[in-house]
């Protein structure tokens, strides 16, 4: 069975991670499954990241851990590998990721979190960097957390492990929102993401992974300026219509 839900709803497609009897956590099934769903989206315009239940996703699975115990060194490094490249086709996903975040999202969980451009948690959500607490390191999820909350938060978390609400995970810029109506809160976030010129979103997210030097970035601007897209854009300003994309 899977242990995700893909579905297309028009210009967004979600992505939810369906294993709540665990939580949501990962086994390396899932993690394939993961990476192969954000490796090619398409034109989607926004992917929503969620998971089905309670929470968001608590990390590793239990017997999946179990099963790590005995794996020789060359075995763990594929094993972690596995997980890198899921991270990766997260963050590299062309379209931008929302993460729907509730209940938990620990060690791996806030991987994911990490790992999407944009963030919304319930008030009840909590966060760890446990990794600690079982005698290993987040040493996979670090480049895409230290990313989001920097290394004077990292120092912390990550050496503690210990858990901490949204209202901090917000402080630390590991989630961007905090909202008592989750669904409400992200359908807003997605809408503005499609009220955007299409295009404009996905050379955005570039900007920010990529972040182009000075004379790059005059390269960039003047790409979309002349491009079809900024015509439109600039065009539907200056005769105060709407663009082509939002007809």
């Amino acid at each position: 069975m899977s242990a995700l839900r893909v579905e297309r709803d028009g210009a967004v497609l979600r992505i939810t991670l369906a294993r709540p009897e665990t939580r949501n956590a990962f086994d390396a099934a899932l993690i394939a499954e993961l990476a192969e769903a954000f490796v090619d989206v398409g034109r989607t315009r926004a992917v929503v990241l969620a998971g089905d239940g309670p929470s968001f996703s608590a990390g590793a699975d239990v017997d999946w851990m179990r099963s790590s115990v005995d794996l020789s060194f060359e075995e763990n490094v594929a094993d972690a590998n596995a997980l890198r490249r899921m991270l990766e086709a997260i963050d590299a996903c062309q379209a931008p990721v929302v993460a729907r975040v509730q209940g938990h999202a620990l060690g791996g969980g806030a991987g994911l979190v990490a790992a999407a451009d944009i963030g919304i948690a319930e008030p009840a959500a909590v966060f760890a960097f446990s990794e600690v607490k079982l005698g290993i390191i987040p040493a996979v999820i670090s480049p895409f957390a230290l990313a989001k909350i920097g290394p004077g938060a990292a120092r912390r978390y990550f050496l503690t492990g210990e858990r901490f609400d949204a209202e901090t995970a917000l402080r630390i810029g590991l989630v961007h929102e905090v909202a008592d109506d989750l669904d409400a809160a992200v359908d807003r976030v997605v809408g503005e993401l499609l009220s955007a010129g299409p295009q404009a979103v996905r050379w955005a997210k570039r900007l920010v992974r990529e972040r182009p030097d000075g004379p790059e970035t005059a390269r960039w601007i003047a790409e979309r300026r002349t491009s079809e897209e900024g015509q439109e854009g600039l065009r539907a300003f200056l005769e105060r219509r709407k663009p082509g994309w939002l007809e």
